[in-house]
């Protein structure tokens, strides 16, 4: 059957194409003038009359478009491709789109084959730590795959599962705020993936946060509500009556740290994740902010200056760099170190040295840091001009030399536990590391190019 579409850029410029129903939406791109494939300098997608960004790969008769209908080409800056990653997996998408394109280990969410006919009108895509993906859809539905038992299979809430709107992970459990301020949760029921214990206290939630088996939820009225493993974080009885006005929370991988209004910091869990802040509590004041590796924890005060606490081998102890620490923007983490890029874009590292927390080998090309991305053991850092230098362990996505020509114009960066995946300004992404963790991406690359 042959179909008659109109393309409208403005109501100066209406392009009409015929074409057969089975023809994909790339195909009438390519049929449109080139000054209007090329608009500007951004990437052409198509919207539907009832509002819809068309996926490149679908027919026109999957669409449901009818014959005669006129679409509306938008061109936007450039790419809008973001990236969720397990420890062994990436998933790549674009709002909007009715597909994931994923790749890696395929027991961790490295294949998504099995939901990708549900996939609608994708918005966010969040993973737990340790093997499962979970998509919020334009209608508010969840779409979850991966490893059943840690997140992959969230079938026996589906029906609860309704105006979600965010997603939170522990190492195997997810927890779901819907719109009405409640919450849902699923996978490990010792990871938090059971929450019924607290489900009356659970209500007008305005933000959640995980520990790697607990989480802890804020409500309308700054009050919080734990619960997962106890010895993880999930017990917060021992603190309840100072947790009031809480504006912040942060997990490590078994310890909460809770900023109030007043800038001081409430802690909790295991000592030895950070959950025991005495030792600094007189200098935990006028906090603005709480980041967090595995086993430690480090805040940035008004004044731009760092307090740490946890594991001194897994950057609980700033001692080294204390007084370079001023001027502090903002803070990364590998599993046991922290990357601080300060004022003047550039960056001060602490904690294990083969986890990151030596850049002395790069120090030199640490300038105009824009933002930074670690994994379990390295870092990259993308700068002003679009490039990205990396460090730490080479194993660990530390080495980007094979790839560092390809990375340029680079948007954002993603990590699994060995591997990044850099997302450039055109759409393209770029990947290194263990190939086990997804740092190998040939495979799909014609299917991420799809999004473009």
């Amino acid at each position: 059957m042959n179909m008659c579409i109109m393309h409208t850029i403005s109501p100066a410029h209406t392009h009409i194409i015929s074409s057969t129903s089975d023809a994909d939406i790339r195909l009438l791109c390519a049929c449109l003038p080139k000054h209007v494939c090329h608009h500007g300098a951004g990437l052409l997608r198509l919207v539907s009359p009832d509002g819809r960004f068309l996926d490149p790969l679908q027919s026109l008769q999957d669409t449901g478009l009818q014959d005669g209908e006129s679409l509306c080409a938008v061109a936007q800056p450039e790419t809008t491709l973001q990236v969720a990653a397990t420890e062994r997996a990436f998933a790549v998408w674009s709002p909007g789109f009715d597909r994931i394109v994923t790749w890696g280990h395929p027991h961790f969410g490295g294949d998504s084959s099995s939901v990708q006919s549900t996939l609608r009108n994708v918005q966010q895509v969040h993973a737990t730590k340790d093997g499962a993906f979970a998509a919020i859809l334009a209608d508010g539905t969840v779409v979850s795959w991966g490893m059943p038992d840690f997140g992959g299979d969230s079938q026996l809430v589906r029906q609860k599962l309704k105006h979600v709107q965010h997603l939170q992970a522990t190492l195997y459990a997810f927890a779901a705020t819907l719109a009405d301020g409640t919450v849902v949760t699923w996978g490990s029921v010792q990871h938090g993936g059971d929450s019924h214990e607290v489900e009356d206290q659970l209500k007008e939630v305005v933000q959640i946060s995980s520990t790697g088996a607990a989480f802890a939820a804020i409500r309308e009225d700054r009050s919080v509500v734990t619960w997962g493993d106890a010895d993880w974080g999930g017990d917060s009885s021992g603190v309840q009556d100072q947790l009031r006005n809480v504006q912040q929370i942060k997990g490590s991988l078994g310890a909460f740290a809770a900023l109030l209004a007043d800038g001081k910091v409430v802690t909790w869990g295991s000592p030895e994740s950070g959950g025991d802040s005495s030792k600094v509590s007189v200098q935990l004041r006028n906090v603005l902010g709480i980041h967090s590796a595995d086993d430690a924890f480090a805040t940035i005060r008004k004044d731009g200056t760092v307090v740490t606490w946890g594991c001194p081998d897994g950057g609980g102890n700033s001692g080294m760099v204390q007084f370079e620490l001023r001027g502090v923007q903002t803070i990364s983490s590998s599993s046991s170190a922290f990357a601080a890029i300060l004022e003047n874009r550039t960056v001060i590292t602490w904690g294990a040295s083969d986890c990151g927390g030596d850049s002395s080998a790069v120090q030199g090309q640490l300038k105009g840091v824009q933002s930074i991305q670690g994994s379990h053991g390295a870092f990259a850092a993308i700068l002003a001009d679009g490039s990205v230098i990396t460090w730490g362990n080479p194993s660990k996505g530390g080495d980007s030399s094979k790839v560092y020509t390809q990375l340029r114009d680079v948007r954002r960066i993603q990590a699994t536990y060995a591997a990044f995946a850099a997302v450039l300004a055109h759409g393209t992404v770029v990947t290194w590391g263990d190939q086990s963790c997804g740092g190998f991406s040939d495979e799909v690359h014609a299917m991420i190019e799809a999004f473009k």
